[in-house]
């Protein structure tokens, strides 16, 4: 069996007329809501523009007055004391004789005063000198000859070839004797032994002179090893 509806108690009808009377009540509640929180509401902006002034705020540059360095003390003056002599004290009075009135002259004699210069010390050793010493048999040709007749040239050292130019260095005393003869600069062992050799046994220099006094002097001389 169907059922039957009757038109009146059928809600559909009235479905879009409840509904725009409910969106008018949901709209009145919120227009009053609204009015009620502005009412209520109160912002307070003083402290913000006290902020913006006070970050706008401009700091002045101070300068600091410099200080004035303060001046030393002055020192205490001193009294003068004047000491008041009576008339009736003795004073004994004193005369300086003036040579302008005796009328005698004053001379001014210049003595020379002698300095004795420092002999040289017997083991100082000259490496420069006013007056070299020199190879008393004709000089630098005369020792060059000498050295030429005298030497003897080591069997070893012909035998290898070995040749060459030894440097040696000695000293002549104040007497012209030679000591202290070392190679400085060397070629072979036989070539320097040889030539310290004929070094020593040289005759007696001139020696040399300082202030034209002999003294102690060192001299290098060059002995040549030349095979024919």
């Amino acid at each position: 069996m169907e059922v039957k509806k009757s038109p009146k108690a059928d809600l559909e009808n009235k479905k879009s007329t409840w509904m725009l009377i409910g969106y008018v009540i949901v709209l009145a509640f919120m227009f009053v809501a609204f009015e009620w929180t502005k009412r209520d509401i109160k912002i307070d902006t003083s402290q913000a523009i006290a902020d913006v002034i006070f970050e706008e705020e401009i700091i002045p540059i101070t300068e600091q007055p410099e200080q004035a360095t303060p001046l030393p003390p002055e020192a205490p003056s001193i009294p003068e004391t004047l000491t008041i002599v009576e008339d009736d004290a003795d004073v004994e009075e004193t005369t300086i004789a003036s040579t302008e009135d005796v009328g005698q002259k004053v001379e001014i004699k210049y003595v020379p005063v002698a300095v004795e210069e420092e002999e040289p010390e017997e083991q100082t050793i000259f490496e420069i000198v006013e007056e070299a010493p020199e190879f008393i048999n004709g000089g630098m040709a005369g020792l060059m000859q000498y050295l030429s007749k005298n030497i003897k040239y080591p069997t070893i050292a012909q035998e290898n070839g070995t040749q060459g130019r030894v440097v040696v260095q000695f000293v002549v005393n104040r007497d012209g004797s030679i000591v202290d003869a070392k190679v400085m600069r060397g070629v072979d062992p036989y070539l320097d032994k040889e030539a310290l050799r004929v070094i020593n046994s040289m005759p007696k220099w001139k020696p040399g002179k300082q202030r034209g006094k002999p003294v102690r002097c060192r001299y290098t001389v060059p002995v040549m090893f030349r095979l024919q």
